[in-house]
């Protein structure tokens, strides 16, 4: 019987593995920007072009739950490459859509096909490490996670300098391409036959009931949906707040927004610095604790009218506890679930970006500046600090993990 590695973290494979995990983040964002263009070029409205990220996210969240489980039972590699391709012909629909019917659709299956590097990835390093390196491998994972909602707008807003809008969906294609030519001939299955789950709808459906009547579990999925919903919050309502509240140039608004993505950089590799010294479920509960105080502060500074400086200070004390949150999650709850490791990142994956995308328009509600910001952003990590709370009651279910993970 196989049993995972334990071997030194290659370098390559990890990079291949980020870039698997970028293609969902990218797919949600990196349009974002062209909205106006595309509205004009299908002749419909605003409205109509926003339903198409939420057919995206509805395409991530069920491919992530049907494909999380089917890996389970067939392996990782075959449901890799069938998701990849469909990626890769929706992605070359997109480019040729007449109407933004067509749009929505060709989004949905993208999204689908983009669920299966998100989930995959994550349960071919539970599949291939154990202890320690689990950590380390999903620090770097969760960095792309946490970074790419950041960035991809930006690098977005450059595929409109050459032009049509469509040419970011040809990019998308090409980026699918090249993920499955590497799925193809460089990854290998990570799942033997002797570890797979019985196939069929119904041992699925007891793995998912099995998950979600867990409650630990889903206390540590909402856990990191309502981290990841900080971030969306960010990413949709900072060009608001820089450059409409406090009329900061493109320019200083991209250094700005950059300054985000360190900031959640730099709490993913801290977290990678700490694991194997602390343990996981102390690294977690110590984030949200200052979480809540950064939290308190933002709202603070923006409700007071502190100004721009105090309140970028506290965004991303926000952004870097979000950053640390984000791979201490997964390697707590795929340790209590290796044996359903694929189901577990689905369902991990699909809450995540589920509460995360649901939470972002929000902001929407209290007016869309720095005041509506802040109040999203400390609610969301209020609710962290309630989960936590129930989480932390099913911690000593798993002492092979806080074992392992605390001494390395």
């Amino acid at each position: 019987m196989s049993t995972p590695t334990t071997s030194r973290i290659p370098a390559g494979f990890v990079l291949l593995l980020g870039a698997l995990v970028a293609i969902g983040p990218l797919t949600i964002d990196l349009y974002l920007a062209a909205f106006p263009r595309i509205t004009t070029d299908l002749a419909t409205t605003p409205a109509a072009v926003q339903f198409t990220i939420t057919a995206t996210l509805a395409g991530l969240a069920l491919g992530q739950l049907l494909i999380g489980s089917l890996s389970d039972a067939m392996g990782r590699r075959r449901p890799l490459i069938a998701g990849l391709v469909l990626y890769v012909v929706a992605s070359l629909v997109i480019v040729i859509v007449p109407n933004v019917g067509l749009l929505a659709t060709a989004r949905f299956a993208q999204g689908l096909g983009a669920s299966a590097g998100m989930v995959l990835s994550m349960a071919i390093v539970r599949d291939r490490f154990e202890g320690v390196q689990v950590g380390k491998v999903l620090a770097r994972l969760m960095l792309v996670v946490g970074v790419a909602p950041a960035l991809a707008p930006l690098i977005g807003a450059q595929f409109l300098l050459l032009g049509t809008w469509r040419w970011m969906f040809v990019a998308l294609a090409g980026f699918g391409v090249l993920l499955l030519v590497l799925a193809v001939f460089v990854v290998p299955e990570s799942l033997p036959a002797d570890r797979r789950r019985a196939g069929g709808v119904g041992p699925a459906v007891k793995s998912y009931l099995g998950l979600l009547g867990d409650r630990t579990f889903m206390a540590l999925a909402l856990l990191s949906g309502f981290s990841m919903a900080g971030i969306f919050t960010y990413v949709s309502t900072a060009t608001f707040v820089y450059q409409g509240e406090f009329g900061l140039s493109t320019q200083q608004f991209a250094l700005l927004f950059a300054s985000g993505a360190v900031a959640i950089t730099a709490g993913t590799q801290l977290n990678g610095l700490l694991v194997g010294r602390v343990a996981p479920t102390r690294i977690l509960t110590v984030a949200v604790c200052v979480s809540l105080v950064v939290a308190v502060a933002l709202v603070v500074f923006a409700l007071t009218g502190a100004g721009l400086v105090p309140l970028v200070i506290a965004l991303l004390g926000t952004l870097l506890c979000a950053g640390i949150l984000l791979p201490a999650v997964p390697v707590i709850a795929l340790e209590a679930n290796a044996h359903r490791a694929g189901s577990a990142a689905a369902l991990l994956g699909a809450v995540q970006f589920g509460v995360g995308a649901a939470a972002a328009p929000l902001t929407g509600l209290f007016g869309g500046g720095s005041e509506s910001m802040a109040i999203v952003m400390s609610s969301a990590a209020a609710v962290t600090g309630l989960l936590v709370l129930v989480a932390r009651r099913g911690f000593p279910a798993t002492p092979r993990a806080e074992k392992v993970l605390a001494t390395g």
